[in-house]
Parts: structure tokens; C-alpha cells; sequence
């Protein structure tokens, strides 16, 4: 199937030519976006572990304003990114999401 694309580019075939560029520049895109978003997890797991550290805990609220964290899917991006490295645990108190160090 390869071998095919490429010929089809050789020989100047410019809808296959443009096929095959394109999925090359989406999974380029792709990989650039997911490296991003890697990126941005890990800084915004550090403002969380930053804004627990020294306290015995704080509610989502709470945490979420100490971190400086305004979107909802950005705070539990970055809670996802602790919880996964368990670095932090998590309990519900008076309906509330508590989270706190390991």
C-alpha cells in the first residue's frame, strides 16, 4: 500500500500525493497537540502539588483557587495527572471533593 502511495507521488499523481501529505501533516499535528497537552498537564500538576504542599488538604474549591486554576478541565487534568502518579488521594467530605498529599 506504500509502495503504491509512493509511486502514485513519483509518477505525479496529485490526489494521492495530496492524500498522503495530509496524513502525514494530521499525524505530525497530532503528535504536536498530545505533546502539548503533556506539557500543560505536568504544569498544572505542579500549581496543584505546589498549592497542597505544607497543608493537611484542601476541597476542590479551595485547591482549585490556591492553584490559580479557573476551568474545571484544566483542575481535573491536572488532579488526573497526580492521581495517575499517585502523588495525591482523594475522598468525598460533606459532598465535596477533598484532596490531599500522599
Amino acid at each position: 500500500m506504500l509502495n503504491n502511495i509512493i509511486l502514485c507521488i513519483f509518477a505525479g499523481d496529485k490526489k494521492h500525493k495530496h492524500s498522503f501529505l495530509m496524513k502525514q501533516a494530521d499525524e505530525c499535528l497530532t503528535k504536536s497537540k498530545l505533546k502539548m497537552l503533556k506539557e500543560k498537564a505536568g504544569a498544572l500538576a505542579g500549581q496543584v502539588w505546589e498549592a497542597l504542599n505544607g497543608t493537611e488538604g484542601l476541597t476542590q474549591k479551595q485547591l482549585k483557587k490556591a492553584a490559580k486554576i479557573k476551568a474545571d478541565k484544566d483542575f481535573f487534568l491536572a488532579l488526573g495527572w497526580l492521581l495517575r502518579e499517585d502523588k495525591v488521594v482523594t475522598s468525598e467530605v460533606e459532598g465535596e471533593i477533598f484532596i490531599k498529599l500522599v
